[in-house]
């Protein structure tokens, strides 16, 4: 079997499929597949990644919602190491895997990444949007700086490998890509509550341009604290005076935890 770069992409599902083959085997590369490991890929596609990962691993799990799609991979690679999955990622149940590689479809990135953080592995070759990538990898201080790179630093280290111009898609799309390595992990820091340390951090960088005094007053309903103004002064005043991208993650758990301990260890109704 070849790679098929002869499949046309569905505008109106916002499919654009990777076709550069040196970029192909560069992402098979960095994932250095041994013959006894399962891949799990998202966004199969038209099979093109799905086939050099076949050559390498011992089973390949392609998950692809597009139905004409799905008829062609199962064609494709019937009598194979590769199973496809016909379903929507964010909905089916992920079979065990040792790494993740996969061109990921953008507009679901943020979720499938946490969906897949939820499951162990050893890390994921995966392929996003560049300006995401780079919130992904942002420190404190850092311009791009946000709260996917504090939840997305909590539960992985993160790595971008390489960048994708647009052209090495069909069609091209808007925006550059990024492939990056994701490598779960323990956080540096221990949190007592980890919902509520996810929840302050959403609180906080909702209204980003607030000092953390006011954005968490704001906020409350996301923490699900009632007496949330009330608490503000038991807390931190160096750090109520920061506006979120000023704080890092170690000061937000430290600060977690210290409402942990104000709000008499109860777990908060935290709003998704």
């Amino acid at each position: 079997m070849k790679p098929d770069f002869g499949v046309v992409p569905d505008k109106r599902r916002d499919q654009h499929f990777l076709i550069d083959l040196n970029i192909l085997k560069k992402i098979v590369s960095f994932a250095d597949i041994q013959k006894d490991e399962d891949i799990l890929e998202i966004g199969a596609g038209p099979g093109n990644l799905t086939e050099l990962l076949a050559q390498k691993a011992r089973h390949v799990y392609a998950i692809e919602m597009d139905p004409s799609l799905v008829e062609r991979l199962e064609e494709k690679f019937n009598g194979t190491n590769v199973m496809v999955i016909k379903g929507n990622a964010l909905k089916i149940d992920f079979p065990r895997f040792d790494k993740a590689v996969a061109n990921l479809p953008y507009s679901i990135s943020s979720d499938v990444t946490f969906k897949l953080l939820r499951h162990p592995f050893k890390y994921g070759i995966l392929m996003y949007q560049r300006e995401f990538a780079e919130r992904m990898i942002a420190r404190v201080g850092d311009p791009d700086y946000s709260r996917l790179s504090v939840d997305v630093q909590h539960f992985a280290g993160v790595e971008i490998l390489m960048r994708v111009p647009s052209q090495a898609f069909t069609p091209p799309p808007e925006v550059e890509s990024s492939v990056v390595k994701l490598t779960p992990r323990p956080a540096a820091y221990s949190v007592k509550d980890r919902e509520l340390f996810m929840a302050l951090v959403t609180a906080a960088f909702t209204q980003r341009r607030k000092r953390l005094r006011n954005a968490l007053v704001n906020g409350a309903h996301i923490l699900g604290i009632k007496n949330m103004r009330a608490l503000i002064s038991l807390l931190p005043g160096d750090l109520m005076e920061k506006r979120a991208e000023e704080v890092s993650p170690e000061e937000y758990a430290a600060l977690a935890d210290r409402l942990y301990e104000l709000t008499g260890h109860e777990h908060p109704d935290i709003s998704k």
